[in-house]
């Protein structure tokens, strides 16, 4: 695919927003549109169109409601019982990127973090702000940016290529909140393989911790696909339970052709009274600066491990499943996949785990079923199962 040629200095970055989150926080690199421009297309329609091959999943939205009351009580509990869990592994996330990068950065050619729209913005966020952190022992140079990234069409290579031209002589971290199946890894790795030639102008701020390392950072990695995370378990991470309200009430990103520009996205401005994205950071933030233990350096990965790769295979025999992509593991995935798809039933690896409550309520809400398999499906704590809706898929 032959982009235009976009010559942008980083003056002309900063005229994109941040959603709701501080502007020294995030650039996030997409065209904001107004919703009512964009065709609310409910769930069982948008499942029938997904499924028949009519239309892509990022050409359509389903908009966003406020959260139930019972969902806000969860996310709260979420976030009551893994705040420490998750500051601790910011820090130790931050502790590492200082350890790797400090010979390579400066505040001439900052630590590039591009965190991968959605999922990966409360994360980069707080690494944004951990190492930025004077008092921390791991402050380092950085920036931070928010882009698109869209299964089957990859990232957005216009918001890339702005970065690299922004950024020339510093290295670029992709930023994500959890694996399930390692599918965007994958999505990922395909579209950076034009910059995977040595010779290329920007092979060195892509590939600089190897030839075939792909630089994805997450904080949780089930699928062993990261080549650093800071843990590989299936955990109920807060920013995991909440979709806009705490991720800048930015929308999924929905697909724009790169001669046409940027992947685009809606602001939900009558969510503000709900968003929790701003409280979150400030919370977490909190935490992990009164942390008493000292950081640890987590160990990289020079390649994948794929280690959930033949469960996976199993599920899909199992449940007669071709198209891969109707498995949404991981307690946040599957969480996401009852609010925005149409599920046929949820697996869990225990019956009663208190993290995944909001799973069976929500369950029980929509007379969903659900199978508890044990250590049949571990690492993972859940899995959901979209609903067949052709026969090919």
């Amino acid at each position: 695919m032959t982009l235009p040629n976009i010559q942008i200095k980083r003056a002309t970055l900063q005229n994109y927003g941040s959603g709701s989150y501080l502007a020294s926080d995030v650039t996030v690199l997409l065209d904001i549109v107004d919703k009512d421009a964009v065709a609310d297309v409910p769930v069982s329609q948008k499942e029938a169109l997904i499924q028949s091959g009519q239309r892509h999943y990022s050409d359509m939205l389903t908009l966003e409601q406020s959260p139930t009351a019972m969902h806000e009580q969860l996310y709260i509990q979420a976030l009551e019982e893994g705040s420490t869990r998750t500051a601790t592994d910011i820090a130790h996330l931050s502790h590492t990127l200082y350890h790797v990068f400090q010979q390579n950065v400066s505040d001439e050619h900052p630590l590039v973090l591009v965190s991968l729209v959605r999922a990966g913005l409360p994360i980069g966020v707080l690494l944004q702000r951990a190492l930025s952190d004077t008092d921390s022992s791991y402050r380092l140079p950085s920036v931070h940016y928010g882009i698109s990234i869209i299964r089957d069409r990859g990232l957005d290579p216009v918001a890339l290529q702005m970065l690299l031209e922004a950024y020339p002589n510093s290295p670029v971290i992709f930023v994500d909140g959890w694996t399930g199946k390692g599918a965007i890894y994958q999505e990922l790795a395909r579209s950076l393989e034009t910059f995977s030639d040595s010779t290329h102008v920007n092979f060195a701020n892509i590939f600089h911790q190897g030839a075939n390392v792909i630089p994805l950072l997450t904080l949780a990695d089930p699928a062993g696909v990261a080549w650093l995370a800071a843990s590989e378990e299936d955990w109920l991470i807060p920013s995991g339970l909440l979709n806009s309200t705490v991720s800048g009430l930015i929308s999924r990103s929905l697909y724009t052709e790169p001669s046409s520009g940027l992947h685009r996205s809606v602001f939900y401005d009558d969510l503000i009274e709900v968003d929790h994205s701003l409280a979150f950071i400030e919370r977490i933030d909190a935490v992990r600066r009164s942390l008493a233990t000292t950081p640890a350096r987590l160990p990289t990965y020079q390649q994948p491990r794929y280690q959930t790769a033949a469960l996976i295979e199993t599920l899909a025999a199992d449940y007669h499943i071709v198209n891969r992509n109707r498995i949404k593991p991981t307690i946040a995935e599957a969480t996401r996949a009852i609010l925005r798809r149409d599920p046929e039933r949820i697996l869990l690896a225990t019956a009663e785990h208190p993290d995944t409550i909001l799973l069976r309520h929500l369950c029980a809400q929509r007379n969903i079923t659900i199978s508890v398999l044990g250590d049949k499906i571990l690492p993972y704590q859940a899995i959901t199962l979209i609903k067949q809706r052709s026969q090919d898929t």
